[in-house]
């Protein structure tokens, strides 16, 4: 099998079709148009390979201006323009930042006592640092529960009363890391993350929108650097008394393997609770975990994401974490399950993120 790193253009595009296909239907239609334009696919060809990615072309042509039109007027207006295009690419990365990644850290974050001090890796511009700012609303097997008064309403449906939290968590200290943080204050950090949602989710953009509004009140602190070179140096800031948590939202699979394999130790060694929602495979010791937990029948093998805690899997969700189902409890021999597993099995968004929950 071809490597990612290896693939052609196109094939890098007809890939993103497939893995787009739960999420956009409108990417889905460009990616194909882009895989069988040739004069396109040359073009791109010419710039280096990271300024390919799929969802940057789409993000960086919609913060140009394209319109959010079918593949044959979309494609023409990215040739028209592709010199400004191509000159914007290199410049970019995907930076989207899903305020309903709050979910699953609101999760983890019940089985934590306060109070909190609460690092993300990979912030972009800080939305999921604001976990108690927004207001939830929990779809339960014994009914809905609501907590929290902010902007956006999160919601989210639960298979297990266990997911839903008794309480908003305290949050005494804050603080991100990204290799390029944005500015909630700053207008055009404010539409580069609009350009990078899907243009046919208009609840993703309003939601975004009122997250930002929340936010712009009371600005996350989101410093620059490279994930784990920089966390020593920030955990030393957080108070003493308060539990020290590192959260990891879609952020793993940017990082090189040798990290991904070290980011659970270097939790433990700086004393840190870690809260995970990663794509299944992208944490080594969450995929080990999750592949005996799978082979125990408690979870979905084929899972999408995945919410853990310090490395113990705690649920498998949406890629954005509006659906979470929680590991089985494991069955005594004998005894009868104590409730069904219903083989959900999200998909996964490749291009959910740069940066940020």
């Amino acid at each position: 099998m071809m490597s990612p790193m290896t693939e052609s253009t196109r094939a890098w595009y007809l890939r993103a079709a497939r893995e787009l296909a739960g999420t956009s239907p409108r990417q889905v239609e460009w990616c194909r148009a882009v895989a069988d334009d040739a004069c396109l696919l040359a073009r791109l060809d010419s710039l280096p390979r990271p300024a390919r990615q799929p969802s940057l072309l789409f993000a960086v042509a919609a913060w140009l201006g394209a319109p959010d039109a079918g593949a044959a007027e979309w494609t023409a207006w990215v040739l028209s323009r592709f010199d400004e295009v191509a000159a914007e690419l290199p410049r970019r990365r995907v930076q989207t930042n899903e305020p309903a990644r709050s979910i699953p850290v609101r999760v983890a974050l019940g089985r934590i006592p306060g109070p909190i001090a609460l690092i993300e890796l990979g912030a972009s511009a800080g939305l999921c640092l604001l976990v108690d700012d927004y207001r939830y609303r929990f779809r339960a097997p014994d009914g809905v529960h609501e907590q929290g008064t902010g902007g956006p309403v999160l919601e989210a449906t639960v298979d297990a009363r266990e997911l839903v939290p008794a309480a908003l968590p305290d949050i005494a200290w804050r603080a991100g890391i990204d290799l390029a943080p944005l500015d909630v204050r700053d207008p055009g950090h404010r539409r580069w993350l609009a350009a990078s949602l899907p243009p046919d989710h208009p609840g993703r953009r309003e939601r975004l929108a009122a997250a930002l509004a929340t936010a712009a009140a009371h600005p996350p602190r989101v410093v620059a650097g490279d994930a784990l070179t920089a966390l020593p140096a920030l955990a030393a800031e957080a108070p003493a008394e308060a539990t020290l948590v590192v959260a990891s939202l879609g952020t793993a699979v940017y990082l090189p393997p040798a990290d991904r394999e070290r980011l659970l130790p270097l939790c433990t060694e700086l004393g840190a609770r870690a809260i995970t929602f990663e794509a299944r495979a992208a944490i080594p010791a969450v995929r080990d975990r999750w592949a005996a937990l799978a082979a125990d029948g408690r979870v979905d093998p084929a899972a999408g994401f995945v919410l853990a805690l310090d490395g113990e899997p705690i649920a498998e969700g949406a890629p954005h974490g509006d659906r979470l189902l929680a590991v089985r409890t494991a069955v005594l021999p004998g005894a009868e399950e104590s409730r069904a597993y219903d083989g959900g099995s999200p998909g996964v968004d490749p291009g959910s993120r740069g940066g940020g929950g």
